[in-house]
């Protein structure tokens, strides 16, 4: 455990030292529970976001996306059962007032020390605003706990515009807001996340054997992500079959795809039929027909809904776990991401061996500049080359390029390959295709 321990400790270090997650609001002294994607970071993460869209928007004719408000109609969220079943039994800390979960509680707070809590009670997990210059219970609003709802709301919008038949899907990618956990292993937990989710709406099931088998390919869907597109091992992998006590307000089965994290096996995805529990709730709250009308045989229904949802944070998180490597000891030692050149935030690194030589900076400026119209490209000319190839090698860089004074003889260059280390010389004119080959 405390191996796992110093892995973590490892990734959170590598994160800050190398622009992937800052503390949020370091300079003020953070805030628990926040933190920045930096430079390389985000470029992970908006990878990740890439393949997941083009996976199930793009490819399939079936799955359409949205992208709706963060704020909505609070009578939204009394329909969904939010208002009222979405709370935890939390105490707080009488110090400082930082709460806890009442099942994971510490023997101190972790944030000032103190001892002494209050009883535990029942808190909603809701972040509430208020809309306008006066705060009263008439503007009351909140901050979604989930993306889920939209996809109900905007249902008949979405089915009108699209001509989607069913069954057919809504996606979409966004931030989620739940006031309801201790802050903690990094961001695996955090009150302000993203999430990738559909709603995939089918005919009211006539025996479980029908919802059950949209079910199971949803399930291998997800399964065949996890290692096609994260490039992770399945043995890693756990799948719960959540028990019926455990299953949220809405649900009628749910499996929770777990990863081996270096702190405990935990959530890492899930997926859930859903019923028709939402848009019938909000077909009665509204008053507004939420129904689908068969084009062939005009009957009309209610839609029950599979849902798949991916946790964007936790999916970075569990990227970079997996592809942390170490090899070597003392000075020699090296540390790397080996990352899928698909996902990683550079693919290629540009150098000039010498940085006060014209003639190297101008030829390598070139590279990198013609190279920037169809890869993301770093630049660095800092300290010598081997510190450059370590210093990329802890982003997930697949190749480094350096031009050196033979390029300038022969049109060569060397590339460096992350995983093996080996430099083989490209010519210039065929670098293009050279990277291209091991992205795709």
């Amino acid at each position: 455990m405390t191996e796992q321990n110093d892995l973590m400790e490892k990734i959170v270090s590598l994160c800050k030292r190398r622009g992937f997650v800052f503390p949020g609001s370091e300079i003020y002294g953070g805030l628990a529970n926040s933190w920045d994607y930096g430079p390389v970071g985000v470029e992970l993460k908006n990878n990740i976001k890439k393949l997941w869209w083009e996976r199930f928007v793009h490819r399939r004719s079936d799955i359409v996306g949205i992208d709706a408000s963060l704020i909505m109609n609070p009578k939204v969220w009394q329909a969904s059962g939010h208002v009222a079943t979405f709370n935890d039994p939390m105490a707080e800390c009488k110090k400082c007032h930082e709460r806890y979960r009442a099942d994971k509680m510490p023997e101190k707070c972790e944030q000032c020390g103190g001892k002494e809590f209050t009883d535990a009670k029942q808190f909603n997990l809701m972040f509430r605003t208020h809309i306008g210059a006066v705060e009263s219970d008439d503007n009351l609003v909140y901050l979604r706990p989930e993306t889920a709802q939209a996809m109900f709301v905007d249902f008949k919008n979405v089915l009108d515009t699209s001509r989607k038949t069913i069954p057919f899907g809504i996606a979409q990618i966004g931030k989620a807001f739940r006031n309801e956990i201790t802050p903690g292993n990094f961001i695996f937990r955090t009150r302000e996340f993203e999430q990738m989710e559909i709603e995939y709406f089918i005919k009211p099931p006539q025996t479980d054997e029908d919802w059950n088998k949209v079910f199971e390919d949803w399930r291998k869907e997800m399964l065949s992500w996890i290692t096609a597109d994260l490039d992770i091992n399945l043995k890693n992998i756990h799948e719960l079959e959540v028990p019926k006590e455990d299953l949220a307000h809405y649900s009628k089965r749910t499996i929770d795809f777990e990863y081996r994290f270096p702190f405990g096996v935990d959530e890492l995805y899930g997926l859930a039929y859903r019923t028709d529990f939402d848009l019938s709730n909000h077909q009665k709250a509204s008053g507004q027909k939420l129904e689908y009308t068969d084009p062939h045989t005009n009957e009309k229904y209610v839609p029950h809904v599979i849902e798949p949802t991916w946790g964007v944070d936790r999916s970075v998180l569990a990227v970079l776990v997996e592809s942390y490597r170490e090899e070597g000891e003392g000075k020699d030692k090296r540390v790397y991401l080996a990352l899928p050149p698909k996902l990683a935030p550079y693919k290629v690194a540009v150098f000039p061996l010498m940085a006060n030589k014209p003639q190297l900076v101008e030829k390598a400026r070139s590279i990198y500049q013609d190279l920037q119209k169809h890869f993301t490209v770093a630049w660095d000319e800092r300290g010598n080359v081997g510190k450059r190839y370590y210093s990329q090698d802890e982003v997930g860089t697949p190749f480094c390029i350096t031009v050196d004074f033979d390029s300038l003889e022969d049109g060569t260059v060397t590339v460096r390959d992350r995983d093996t280390k080996e430099q083989p010389r490209v010519k210039v004119e065929e670098l293009e295709n050279y990277i291209r080959k091991f992205l795709e």
